[in-house]
């Protein structure tokens, strides 16, 4: 069975530990950014990356800003984006659909809602 490959787009190392290792023990693979500047570097190469989960607030360059960038670059048009956010609030799923996320998490991440989204790409 090939792992699928799970980019964590966050600012917050401790968001990236406490995700990696949830993933992990679910069977994903797990690269980590802590910008998305950082994050698009490595998306315009070829690495293997089969969805990505980015933090919407980021210092320098937020998911609002980011998800139309990476849908922008030729080879991830299709690569699923969900967005992680704390700002739980009414029209925030919405807000970032419109950025062009897949879909929407809030925090704390419940994680049998991310199995379950991970496991439909």
């Amino acid at each position: 069975m090939i792992k699928k490959r799970v980019l964590l787009i966050d600012d917050d190392p401790r968001n990236i530990f406490a995700l990696t290792a949830t993933l992990k023990a679910k069977s994903f693979e797990c690269i980590a950014c802590s910008s998305a500047r950082e994050a698009i570097d490595v998306l315009q190469t070829n690495e293997i990356v089969d969805v990505i989960l980015i933090d919407m607030m980021m210092p320098e360059m937020d998911g609002y800003e980011a998800i139309p960038r990476i849908k922008n670059l030729e080879n991830r048009k299709l690569t699923p984006i969900f967005a992680v956010t704390a700002q739980a609030m009414v029209g925030d799923r919405e807000k970032c659909l419109r950025a062009g996320a897949t879909d929407y998490l809030s925090k704390p991440i419940d994680v049998d809602r991310l199995i379950l989204l991970l496991s439909q790409i």
